[in-house]
């Protein structure tokens, strides 16, 4: 059997190193030569659902990821905390000053300005969660966990916390208690007011009996009303129609005596016209008995101032 020369066995070895270089960096090995932000936080609330590996934002910005967490348990001073270690991404932070995203002055100085971190919900349906960073000026800055090689930024309860503890300071019995006087209360006054409305309703049934009975009076009042004027109608009618040839001949006759007045108008006018005969013979008799009178007149009077002496004259003539 030949034995394996050196130099082959060398190149084997060599390639296989750089494989495996080649690997570590494509599953995330260029992580080992980069320098990381390394925090810790200490919730006072239960950490169910964050996981290893959540991810770290700040204002829904990712900048980082939950690096690991641990149990620590005092059991001498009956306390415990869990600290939960977090990796920052220093790419991801600036500060404005231009010093480096790992100078523990400037997270001291964010920490000072209300730089706190709370749990967030990342998913409502399966529950898991993910770590906040935010700027809470308005809220005190409480250390929880004992001196460690990690920067602490102090925490805030979430939301879902702040609700229970509002829940909690609830004086549920006394609560309880109020609610069932106040319904107890209004059952009360609704008795009194269905005491109240009774008589009140049986009134307006009566009143709404009345009105329906006068509407009905009117309705059948109206209805004999129109009946009678269809009822004259209808005689009106059948007498025009009975009387139609008497109202004929009555015009016819109207007519006709138009007719004759209008002739008789004529016959007068032509009868007082300047060029009629018959005018001038009138004329002309007027004036025989305007002579006539005239003579009467003088004989009448003569006859007053010399009544003996007329007569002879008369009987001679």
């Amino acid at each position: 059997m030949t034995p394996a020369k050196p130099v082959v066995v060398g190149s084997f070895a060599l390639g296989a190193l750089v494989i495996g270089v080649v690997g570590i960096l494509a599953l995330g090995g260029q992580h080992l030569f980069k320098t990381s932000i390394r925090v810790v936080v200490i919730f006072r609330d239960s950490v169910a659902g964050l996981e290893v590996g959540a991810p770290v934002t700040f204002r829904g910005v990712r900048i980082g990821r939950v690096e690991s967490m641990r149990v620590h348990i005092d059991p001498h001073a009956h306390r415990d905390w869990i600290p939960i270690y977090l990796d920052l991404d220093p790419d991801r932070v600036t500060w404005v000053n231009g010093s480096a995203a790992t100078d523990r002055a400037e997270l001291q100085s964010a920490v000072n300005s209300g730089l706190r971190a709370q749990l967030v919900a990342q998913s409502l349906v399966t529950g898991q969660l993910t770590v906040n960073l935010d700027l809470h000026p308005d809220t005190r800055a409480i250390f929880d966990a004992p001196t460690d090689e990690a920067f602490e930024i102090p925490t805030v309860p979430s939301d879902l916390q702040n609700l229970k503890d509002q829940l909690l300071q609830l004086d549920l019995p006394d609560l309880g208690q109020k609610t069932r006087e106040t319904l107890l209360a209004t059952q009360k006054v609704l008795e009194t007011v269905q005491i109240a409305i009774g008589p009140l309703a049986a009134s307006l049934q009566t009143t709404l009996d009345s009105t329906t009975e006068a509407v009905r009076t009117v309705q059948a009042d109206t209805a004999r009303t129109l009946a009678d004027i269809d009822r004259l109608a209808a005689e009106t009618r059948q007498q025009i129609a009975t009387n139609g040839n008497d109202l004929d001949r009555l015009l016819q006759s109207a007519e006709g005596a138009t007719t004759r007045a209008d002739a008789l108008l004529a016959s007068l006018n032509d009868m007082t016209s300047a060029h009629s005969a018959l005018r001038g013979d009138l004329q002309a008799s007027v004036r025989d008995l305007a002579a006539s009178a005239s003579s009467l007149r003088s004989l009448l009077h003569d006859l007053e101032r010399n009544p003996a002496g007329t007569l002879l004259r008369k009987e001679r003539q």
